[in-house]
């Protein structure tokens, strides 16, 4: 009895204290031991290993087939929705386009408050890929957001009234935040992007009470007539060549972070180089440090300790920024603390994250630019043809990546990591006119690079297809177990439970759970609209739940399955034996092809520069015009004749200008709209059906 009364009492106590913690905020040892906690989801992957692993297995392989909509919350936003949403005390904080957050009843979904930044629209052009926002923080009685303007906000977590806000960027230059911050030892860390347009990469901690600026850490080194921010830069330094530093360099700190609070040391993945063209951003050769790496900081001050780099001399858009994992993994009959990464570049990484050595890494899908690591040295072995010097190179992956930034996940019973893999391979060429801010290319997706774009050549003339699949990969063993096509690239990241499942969405409109084990489909339900967001799970009064944010955006015109459809984002959550009808999705439109377009062309070099236009403003936004019927922003090859007839208005008056389409007065001229109109039309006549 005295047993008994002892055990009451300790399990009396620690609820007492965990209920305690829930009143008195979000710590760091709350966060340090969010795992002991799986009915609610604190950080962006889980925990500070994100492995986006929850131990909640009410929901199994047995009964999934059971899982039926609780509730739906509508956003209301018209462009992509990537955010993971967070879950504590009953509240979930879930983030939009424009950097909109939303706090909901996490049984309900009832809308509880919302905070809306106001982020000027026309900011959203220097947002390579969309207007979006992945996701939120949470700490003592805060919740934490950045803006795509370079903001980082503090909100109070019951009420959404703003407590500080500071500004982390030179707004003046091209830099954003998509991103969502991390919290790690009462402070805020977050990075930006911009390296598509020529910025330096640096990420920043705040202290998480005042806003105040504690350290700062820059990937890349700056002008080498001022001092240098630390040696680790100046170390960097000797790894560049030529005048670096007028574009920036690159290097930006977007997504990726992980913390082990054993080791003290937090882990993010840097960028591409800016520009993306290595011949043009350090002509006599080097590794570029730290561009395409991981790098492992002291999180206390944000000094350097180790770094891997993925790409030396990267030359392709191939970051490092994709999810980062930490496991204990057994490796040759020893356990290693190891930090597993599946860049875009195609290698699976397994990394010693104690000191950053090479431990493997081998291609987890078909690539072209290098055929394998030299594990003497832990480089990869580049493929001589793959500089596209002097012909057009079909790279594979291309700059979306073998893997991009929808999260991976880990699940330590099986064994297994689970990618959302994908190819979409681009031609790409050398661009020997290529100058640094020239006017008409700063904003220049292709020749703000320094190169020129081929077509993306979608169900065309290429070696290698797109594909887009769920791939179960042995990270001890560098070897695929099980995968599971789908219907394009750039599907939703996933989750998995300790009830054997993996949960993903897909850009065809799905959300499924898989068999953690061999892939088996247990169930889906559609959704509406694509899902390039990954899931999460919760537990309220004994119930689990899953949801997931959807709204297909980002670089549309990759998807034919929901053509042009307006439907807006979407929060859905799942459980066993929900009844909750679906909301009513929006037909297919059934647009034909484009047709009936005048233009003024002269030559077939007009079209060509059309193309080069296209490519460079248009594409990363709309897509490509024979790809399909995009979605919510409209592919142009399935628009109607008088959207295209009138194509100056949007693009040259501002007549868009209240949704974030930008002005392009000054980089493109009334003739160069014309040329775009041709290619437009042209593409849409030679088209496969």
């Amino acid at each position: 009895m005295k047993k008994f009364t002892f055990v009451a009492l300790l399990i009396f106590g620690f609820y007492s204290c965990t209920s305690n913690n829930k009143q008195r905020g979000i710590t760091d040892q709350t966060l340090i031991h969010a795992d002991e906690d799986p009915g609610s989801w604190l950080t962006y992957g889980l925990n500070y290993s994100e492995t986006r692993f929850s131990k909640l297995d009410q929901v199994t392989d047995q009964n999934a087939k059971d899982l039926g909509l609780a509730w739906y919350f509508e956003m209301g936003a018209e462009r992509g929705v990537e955010a993971t949403p967070l879950v504590s005390n009953g509240i979930m904080y879930v983030t939009g386009p424009w950097s909109v957050l939303y706090a909901l009843d996490a049984k309900t979904g009832q809308k509880l408050w919302e905070y809306d930044p106001q982020v000027p629209k026309a900011y959203g052009e220097k947002a390579c890929c969309d207007v979006v926002n992945r996701g939120a923080a949470l700490y003592q009685d805060k919740v934490y957001v950045a803006s795509l303007d370079g903001r980082l906000i503090a909100l109070n977590a019951k009420n959404g009234s703003k407590v500080w806000e500071t500004l982390t960027v030179d707004q003046s230059i091209p830099y954003t935040i998509t991103g969502a911050p991390r919290v790690i030892k009462g402070k805020v860390i977050i990075g930006n992007g911009g390296a598509e347009y020529g910025v330096r990469g640096y990420i920043s901690a705040y202290d998480a009470e005042s806003g105040k600026q504690v350290w700062r850490f820059y990937s890349v080194p700056g002008n080498p007539d001022l001092p240098f921010e630390s040696k680790a830069l100046e170390e960097a330094a000797k790894t560049w060549t030529g005048k670096y530093w007028e574009a920036g360099g690159g290097g930006t700190m977007w997504d990726a972070m992980a913390y082990d609070p054993d080791l003290n040391l937090m882990y993010v993945g840097t960028g591409n180089g800016s520009p993306w063209n290595r011949k043009h951003r350090s002509p006599d050769g080097g590794d570029n440090l730290y561009l395409s790496s991981i790098v492992a900081l002291n999180p206390d001050n944000g000094e350097y300790v180790w770094h891997y780099q993925t790409t030396p001399g990267d030359n392709w858009d191939y970051t490092a920024t994709q999810h980062l994992i930490l496991a204990d993994l057994p490796i040759n009959g020893e356990e290693r603390k190891v930090i597993m990464q599946a860049p875009k570049n195609g290698f699976f990484y397994v990394i010693d994250r104690t000191n950053g050595e090479f431990i493997s890494g081998e291609t987890f899908v078909p690539i072209n630019w290098a055929s394998h690591i030299d594990y003497a040295t832990g480089r990869p072995v580049e493929n001589p043809t793959a500089a596209y010097n002097d012909m057009p190179y079909e790279a594979v992956p291309g700059p979306f990546g073998a893997h991009s930034w929808h999260p991976m996940s880990f699940n330590p019973q099986t064994g297994l990591v689970y990618i959302p893999a994908q190819n979409m391979s681009v031609f790409m060429l050398h661009d020997p006119k290529y100058k640094f801010n020239d006017p008409k290319e700063t904003m220049a997706l292709g020749s703000g690079n320094g190169m020129n774009f081929g077509v993306l050549l979608a169900g065309g003339e290429k070696a290698f297809p797109n594909f887009g699949k769920l791939l179960a990969w042995d990270p001890v063993k560098q070897e695929k177990v099980w995968e599971v096509e789908h219907f394009a690239p750039a599907n939703g990241g996933v989750i998995t439970t300790a009830g054997n499942l993996v949960f993903q969405g897909t850009s065809d409109g799905r959300f499924v759970a898989y068999n953690a084990q061999n892939g088996e489909k247990l169930w889906e339900s559609p959704l509406g609209t694509g899902v390039i967001a990954a899931p999460i799970t919760y537990e309220l009064d004994g119930i689990q739940y899953i949801t997931v944010a959807a709204g297909w955006g980002g670089v549309t015109g990759l998807s034919e399955s929901f053509s042009g459809t307006q439907t807006t984002g979407k929060v859905y959550t799942f459980k066993l034996g929900g009844t909750e009808a679906l909301p009513e999705f929006p037909k297919k439109k059934s647009n034909p092809r484009l047709s009936g377009v005048t233009y003024q062309i002269d030559s077939e070099a007009d079209v060509i520069l059309g193309t080069k236009h296209y490519i460079n403003y248009c594409m990363i936004c709309h897509g490509y015009p024979a790809a399909g019927q995009g979605g919510r922003i409209p592919n142009l090859g399935y628009s109607q004749t008088e959207v295209i007839q009138n194509l100056e208005a949007y693009v040259l008056n501002r007549a868009l200008a209240s949704k974030g389409m930008p002005d392009f007065t000054g980089r493109l001229t009334e003739s160069d709209v014309e040329k775009i109109k041709a290619f437009i039309q042209i593409t849409a006549d030679t088209s496969p059906q």
